[in-house]
């Protein structure tokens, strides 16, 4: 049986598109980015029919005065060289949804959605753009065309019919921007519910959490300057090559200048090696390539937070020789329970360290020494951190070692989460937050004249869970592919089915708009590329990027069909349908989104005088307090955790697998079933293994093998037929492909700490295929 038959457990077809050749596997050994990344551009903008279009977006997509912006990732838009500020996903992106193909109601009205649920799902998206609502039709089993008008009432019933606000469930991606995400929580809210799970709940929850706990603020404090002037950096469970492309250009010239680098990751990314950064032309010219680290630690999957104490424990114990170690005026006068932390750093012993880190103590002692010569250090962390059942432990174990040498609230120094899509971190600034705190509904019923309700709403884990049992029964999406992105694919999908009603706001078809309730529709809006245009003119969107950065995004081509809405009209038209008597100005604000704006500056703080403020060039940044040693914490200092260190080590004969993403691969949106950075070609349903483990299990190379997961509560999970690759990955660790691997990641299996379903810490035990 091949990976893709077994429909109770992965249901659908394939992610990826299916191979045009035999899957490879061999090293690579080249930069990251620099001829390889432009060669894919263009293969990119050939497939794609967009050659000078992709051009033209290079030279201009979303600034007004030029330049590219990209509508993917969340990292800042470089603040010297704007106009060259692009990378080869960030094209990939764009040309992606420039797509001249189109999907209308003639498409849908020749193909069902049972066959349809057979296409991969790189077949669904590559069809086009959507270009008209659709409502799903039981007795023919297709979509069919609906006027927006019908659409917004279809929705309005259902959710005014509902005998419980609770019973509805408002997710959002982190495609959507500052405005929409302010009307859409302002509509849940007007409605009753803070039902608003976000893909914030699946990726940096722990972040948030664990830096409200140590500083008082949930975001990073640093910026783009404190990159350029920081002596070390040290980057933890980050994949920048595929993930973050752009951040390469830092990385590169805090090497050229003298900075110290330092990755700590599983596997040895390309973006922890070297690069040629494509927008230097004489590197280019030159096939030049500049060092991109210092010091690569394979750290054990999980192993991280031991690797930080290890690293904690050796700055403490060379304070006890030489005072400059650990800088104790800051810690003084500025922190608290640091006794209880030095106490439980000295109680652990370094073969305990060694043991879960998976890293010698020499190792350790080697990347403590360059934090301890450094005078300003970033720590930079990802999913790889995240995504643990003690992801909150880690992420305040490195404010710990940040606050050891007082490098937090001062230039070139703090901690820096990587965000994933462009907004995300917008989203949960603007109200997408089943948890919202006193204040911000203070400040929204004041400014809106609504009655928010106060009690915590369902976060992702639990609006499927809900689902699944029938207590939530209208699902509403404003973008992503849900069914894809959460964990326990069959499990997912058996909830998003069992729905009165599912809406999805997308701009193309993908897997979800096919896992449908008993009523479905798919509501089609502009991309971030296309012109918005409203009664009061050229409308612009604001986003928030990974450091806290707003700043305007503007459209620049023409819409992929006249019969699109923005995101913030498609909201306005839905809250109005689902609350009729309202005096919210709904139409009113999807007018012109300056009002909208005006309305977040008197909610929202830090976005005071928002429409002015946006305007000026980059836009403008979020007042971090912690970065001004203002600590909203009980305390009202910085608070050291003195958490245990978590068992990460498998059992005997069992393997931790993490999930992660190819380099061909956008979230769930996959290009191709090649992996360049990673050597792989033409496979995507594989498992990265340590060859040692391989051979113990009697598995040779590209050989097929079952994977089966085991959740907490005893149940089993399995993909069968996939292919083993020997890779450098520490023993007893393994790695696949996300959205194929979610299936093995139990609905139930989330953090006791954040809520974040534990996609990179799995329980597996791998053994050559049954056949």
């Amino acid at each position: 049986m091949s990976a893709h038959d077994d429909a109770e457990s992965n249901p659908g077809a394939p992610v990826g598109p299916v191979p045009d050749g035999e899957p490879r596997s061999r090293p690579y050994r080249h930069p990251a980015a620099g001829w390889g990344a432009a060669r894919s551009v263009a293969e990119v903008l050939l497939r794609q029919h967009s050659v000078v279009e992709g051009a033209r977006a290079v030279k201009r997509m979303n600034h007004e005065d030029g330049g590219f912006d990209c509508p993917g990732c969340a990292w800042p838009d470089d603040l010297k060289g704007l106009h060259l500020d692009i990378c080869e996903n960030g094209i990939k992106h764009v040309t992606w949804e420039m797509t001249p193909k189109r999907v209308g109601r003639e498409f849908f009205s020749a193909h069902s959605v049972t066959e349809l649920s057979e296409w991969t799902d790189h077949a669904l998206e590559d069809q086009g753009r959507l270009t008209e609502p659709m409502a799903y039709d039981p007795d023919t089993d297709h979509y069919v065309p609906v006027g927006w008008n019908d659409a917004f009432e279809t929705v309005g019933r259902a959710l005014r019919e509902l005998d419980d606000p609770g019973r509805a469930a408002f997710y959002t991606s982190g495609r959507l921007g500052n405005e929409a995400s302010f009307l859409y929580q302002l509509m849940a809210r007007e409605l009753g519910t803070n039902n608003l799970p976000d893909c914030s709940n699946m990726c940096h929850e722990a972040s948030g959490r664990a830096l409200t706990a140590s500083l008082g603020t949930g975001k990073g404090t640093v910026d783009l300057k404190d990159w350029e002037v920081a002596d070390a950096l040290f980057v933890l469970g980050v994949n920048a090559a595929s993930n973050a492309p752009r951040m390469l250009t830092p990385l590169a010239a805090a090497h050229r200048r003298g900075a110290r680098i330092v990755h700590v990751n599983p596997l040895v990314e390309a973006a922890a090696t070297r690069t040629i950064v494509p927008h230097d032309f004489t590197d280019m010219a030159l096939f030049k390539a500049t060092r991109t680290g210092d010091l690569n630690l394979r750290v054990r999957i999980g192993g991280d937070m031991a690797l930080l104490r290890g690293m904690a424990k050796a700055v403490l114990e060379r304070s006890a020789n030489d005072p400059r170690a650990l800088d104790r005026e800051f810690v003084d006068r500025h922190t608290a329970g640091f006794a209880e932390y030095r106490a439980v750093c000295e109680a652990t012993p370094w073969a305990e360290i060694e043991h879960q880190s998976g890293v010698g103590r020499a190792d350790i002692r080697r990347a403590a020494r360059i934090y301890g010569e450094a005078d300003r250090s970033i720590f930079c962390w990802c999913l790889g951190l995240t995504q643990h059942e003690h992801g909150v432990d880690t992420v305040r174990e490195i404010v710990n070692l940040l606050l050891l040498r007082g490098n937090v609230g001062r230039e070139g120094a703090g901690p820096s989460p990587i965000r994933g899509h462009s907004n995300v971190q917008g989203n949960r600034t603007c109200g997408i937050d089943h948890r919202p705190d006193a204040g911000f509904l203070d400040r929204l019923a004041g400014a809106c004249g609504i009655d928010p309700p106060r009690e915590p709403g369902l976060d992702t884990v639990a609006t499927v869970e809900a689902m699944h049992r029938g207590d939530v029964r209208v699902f509403v999406g404003m973008g992503g592919n849900f069914a894809r992105a959460a964990p326990d694919t069959a499990y997912t999908c058996e909830a998003l089915r069992a729905c009165e009603l599912t809406v999805h706001v997308s701009t193309k078809l993908n897997r979800s708009h096919l896992v449908h309730g008993r009523r479905a529709l798919i509501l089609p809006c502009l991309g971030r590329t296309e012109q918005d245009r409203q009664r009061g003119g050229l409308q612009s969107t604001s986003v928030e990027d990974s450091m806290s950065m707003v700043h305007l995004s503007v459209g620049m081509k023409r819409p992929a069909s006249p019969h699109l809405l923005s995101e913030p009209a498609i909201i306005a038209g839905l809250a109005r349908a689902a609350l009729p008597d309202s005096e919210t100005p709904w139409e009113w604000y999807a007018e012109d989104y300056d009002r909208i704006r005006d309305t977040m500056g008197r909610v929202l703080t830090g976005f005071e005088d928002f429409n002015r403020r946006v305007r000026l060039p980059l836009g403008f940044r979020i007042r971090q307090p912690a970065r001004e040693l203002v600590f909203l914490t009980p305390s009202g200092r910085a608070e050291f955790s003195a958490a245990p260190l978590p068992d990460v080590v498998p059992a005997a004969g069992t393997l931790v697998l993490g999930t992660l993403r190819s380099h061909d691969q956008w979230n769930t949106t996959v290009y191709s079933a090649d992996d360049r950075y990673r050597g792989i070609e033409n496979l995507r349903t594989l498992v990265f293994m340590n060859r040692a483990d391989m051979r113990e299990r009697g598995i040779g190379d590209l050989g097929p093998v079952d994977i089966t997961s085991t959740a907490r509560d005893g149940s089993t999970r399995q993909l069968r037929g996939y292919l083993a690759v020997p890779y450098d990955i520490p023993r007893g660790c393994a790695a696949g492909y996300m959205p194929e691997m979610n299936v093995l990641c139990a609905i139930g299996d989330q953090s006791s700490q954040s809520n974040q379903p534990i996609m990179k810490h799995v329980p597996v035990t791998i053994a050559p295929s049954a056949g």
